[in-house]
C-alpha cells in the first residue's frame, strides 16, 4: 500500500499537475502507515462501523418485526441491562487493564512477565466469570419477577448467562493482543462476534416466530441466544489465533533476562489495575441500567403496565441504540489510547502522551457534535427511515442527542486518565454521576407531566456533571485546557455551518425529491462541507497533517 502511494505521489509531482491538497492528503496516508497509535485507531474504527452496520441490521430487523416491536424492546433491554452490569464486574475492564499492564512489560522489553501476566489473568477471570455466569442462571427468575418486574425476561436471563464466562476469557486474550500493539485481532473476533451475532439471531427469531406464533417472550429470549452463540465464535477464533501465535511469544520469552514475579504479586497487580477500570466500566453501565431498574416501577403508579413497557422500549430499544452509536466509532480511541499512554508513561515520554490526549480528545470532538446536530434536526426523519413500523420517540431522541458529546468525551477522558494510571478518578467522578442519575431518576419520573423524560433530562445532567469533574482531574495532570480552547471554537463553528447547509440542502430537494432521499443527498452534502472546513481550519496538527519527515520534502519539491 505505502510504495504504490508513494510511486503515484512522486508521478503526479513529476507532471506539476497536483495540488497542495493532494500532497497533503498523500503524506497523511503515508503518515498513518508509520504511526501505530493512528493506525490502530482507524483499524478499530473501521471495526465498528462493520459492528453498528451489522448491529443495525438485527436491530431494526426486531423492532419492525411482527410480535416484537417496542414490547420486545423491552424484555430484551431489560434482561441485557442486568447481564451487562455483571459482564462488566466480570469482564468490561479486562481488556484496558491487561492491555495497560502488558503494553508496560513490552515497553522494558520484559515480554515473559506479559505473558505470565495473560496465563494468570486467564484462569482468574475464568473462575470470576464463572461465578458470575452460575449467579445470572440461578437467580434469574427473582431477579426478573422483583428487580425488574418484568417476568418475561426470566428466559432471556438465563440463555444470556453462558456469556459471560465466555466474555471473561476473551476479554483476557484480547488485552493482551492490544497490549502487544496487536490491534487487528482483537477487530477481527469483533467483527466476527457481531456478524455472526445478526446472522444467528435473524435465523432464530425467525424459526421461534413461527414455532410460537410470534411470542413475543420467546422472540426476545431468541435473540439473546443469538449473542451466547456469537461469543462462542469469537471466544474459540481468539484461542486459535493465540495458539498460532504461540510460538512467537515463547520465542521473545527464551531471549528475557528479567526475573520472574510471584504468582501472588502479579495477581494483586492485576486486581489493583483492573477493579478501578472495571468499576469504572461498571458505573458507566450502571447510569442505564438505573433506567432499567426505576422507569416501568415508576410509571406504572400512574399508567397502564404496558404502556410503561411500551415507553421503555421505545426509549432502550432504538433511542439508546442511536444514542451510543457514535460511542462504539470513539471506542477506538480509548481502546487504544490506554496502553500508548501507559507504554509512553513508562519510557518518560510525557510531553508525547500528552499529544496523543490532546489528539484523542480532538477526534472525539469531530466525532460528536455532528452526531448530536444530525439526531437533533433530524429525528422524525431517521426513526420512520429505521424504524417504520414503530416511528414514535422523535422528541426523546432529539433531547437524549445532547448525551452525546459528553458520553464520547468522558469514553476518551477515561481513557487518559487510566492510561496515566489515575482511573480512580474516573471512579470518583462516575460515582457521583451515578448517584445523581438515581436522584433525579426518581424526582423526575414520579412527575406525571415529565413521565418518561424525566429519565431522559437525568442522563443529561449526569454525563455533563461526570465529564467536567473528568476534565478537571485531567487538567491538573496534563493542563490541556489551554491547547484545547481553540479546538473546541473550531469544531463548533465547522458543525454549525454544516447543520446550517445541510438544513437548507434538505429543505430545497423536498420540495422535488421524497423525504428518504433528500435526507440522504442533505446528510451527505453536510458530512463533505464538514470534512472541508475540517481541512481549512486545519485542526489536525501539522505532524498529522504533514510530517516533517515526507510531507514537507513533498511540498518543497512541488515549489521548485
Amino acid at each position: 500500500m505505502v510504495a504504490p502511494t508513494i510511486f503515484a505521489v512522486n508521478f503526479v509531482i513529476q507532471l506539476k499537475y497536483i495540488s497542495i491538497i493532494k500532497i497533503k492528503y498523500y503524506s497523511y496516508i503515508y503518515n498513518m502507515k508509520k504511526s501505530n497509535f493512528i493506525n490502530n485507531i482507524i483499524v478499530l474504527m473501521f471495526s465498528q462501523v462493520i459492528i453498528k452496520v451489522t448491529g443495525f441490521i438485527y436491530k431494526i430487523y426486531l423492532t419492525n418485526k411482527q410480535g416484537f416491536g417496542d414490547t420486545g424492546n423491552a424484555i430484551y433491554s431489560a434482561g441485557f441491562q442486568v447481564y451487562a452490569i455483571l459482564l462488566t464486574l466480570s469482564s468490561i475492564g479486562i481488556p484496558n487493564a491487561i492491555s495497560k499492564m502488558v503494553s508496560s512489560k513490552f515497553a522494558i522489553g520484559d515480554y515473559k512477565g506479559a505473558y505470565r501476566i495473560l496465563k494468570i489473568a486467564v484462569m482468574l477471570f475464568s473462575f470470576i466469570g464463572f461465578v458470575a455466569s452460575i449467579f445470572l442462571y440461578v437467580f434469574s427468575k427473582p431477579i426478573s419477577n422483583n428487580l425488574l418486574q418484568i417476568p418475561e425476561s426470566e428466559l432471556s436471563l438465563q440463555l444470556l448467562a453462558p456469556s459471560i464466562f465466555l466474555v471473561s476469557v476473551a476479554s483476557v486474550f484480547r488485552g493482551y493482543f492490544n497490549g502487544a500493539g496487536n490491534i487487528k485481532i482483537t477487530a477481527k473476533s469483533q467483527n466476527l462476534e457481531q456478524i455472526s451475532k445478526t446472522i444467528i439471531t435473524i435465523i432464530i427469531v425467525e424459526v421461534i416466530a413461527i414455532i410460537s406464533d410470534f411470542n413475543t417472550t420467546f422472540m426476545a429470549a431468541a435473540a439473546t441466544a443469538g449473542t451466547t452463540i456469537a461469543t462462542i465464535f469469537s471466544t474459540v477464533y481468539l484461542y486459535i489465533l493465540y495458539k498460532k501465535n504461540k510460538k512467537n511469544i515463547w520465542g521473545t520469552i527464551r531471549n528475557n533476562n528479567f526475573n520472574n514475579e510471584k504468582c501472588s504479586l502479579i495477581i494483586k497487580n492485576i486486581l489493583l489495575v483492573t477493579i478501578p477500570i472495571s468499576f469504572s466500566a461498571f458505573l458507566s453501565v450502571a447510569t442505564k441500567s438505573v433506567d432499567s431498574l426505576t422507569i416501568i416501577r415508576i410509571l406504572k403508579t400512574y399508567m397502564k403496565t404496558e404502556e410503561a413497557k411500551r415507553l421503555y422500549g421505545i426509549l432502550s430499544g432504538k433511542i439508546d441504540t442511536l444514542v451510543i452509536l457514535p460511542l462504539s466509532f470513539n471506542i477506538a480511541l480509548s481502546t487504544t489510547l490506554v496502553p500508548t499512554i501507559a507504554s509512553l508513561i513508562a519510557k518518560g515520554k510525557k510531553k508525547e502522551a500528552n499529544n496523543k490526549i490532546r489528539l484523542s480528545l480532538l477526534i472525539s470532538l469531530l466525532i460528536g457534535l455532528p452526531c448530536t446536530a444530525i439526531m437533533i434536526i433530524y429525528s422524525e426523519e431517521i426513526l420512520n427511515i429505521l424504524f417504520p413500523n414503530a416511528m414514535e420517540g422523535a422528541y426523546m431522541l432529539q433531547i437524549s442527542s445532547i448525551e452525546i458529546i459528553p458520553l464520547v468525551l468522558i469514553q476518551t477522558v477515561n481513557g487518559a486518565l487510566q492510561g496515566i494510571g489515575r482511573a480512580k478518578e474516573c471512579v470518583k467522578a462516575l460515582l457521583i454521576g451515578l448517584i445523581i442519575k438515581i436522584i433525579l431518576n426518581i424526582f423526575l419520573l414520579s412527575v406525571k407531566k415529565i413521565g418518561i423524560y424525566g429519565a431522559i433530562i437525568s442522563s443529561n445532567i449526569c454525563h455533563w456533571v461526570t465529564l467536567i469533574i473528568c476534565l478537571v482531574k485531567l487538567n491538573k495532570e496534563s493542563n490541556l485546557f489551554s491547547i484545547i480552547k481553540i479546538d473546541i471554537i473550531k469544531v463548533v463553528f465547522a458543525t454549525s455551518a454544516m447543520s446550517l447547509i445541510s438544513y437548507l440542502c434538505y429543505t430545497n430537494i423536498l420540495r422535488f425529491l421524497n423525504f428518504q432521499a433528500a435526507l440522504v443527498i442533505a446528510t451527505i452534502t453536510g458530512i463533505l462541507i464538514y470534512f472541508m472546513l475540517i481541512i481549512i481550519l486545519k485542526l489536525f496538527p501539522k505532524d498529522i497533517i504533514l510530517p516533517k519527515t515526507y510531507g514537507e520534502k513533498l511540498l518543497k519539491k512541488s515549489r521548485t
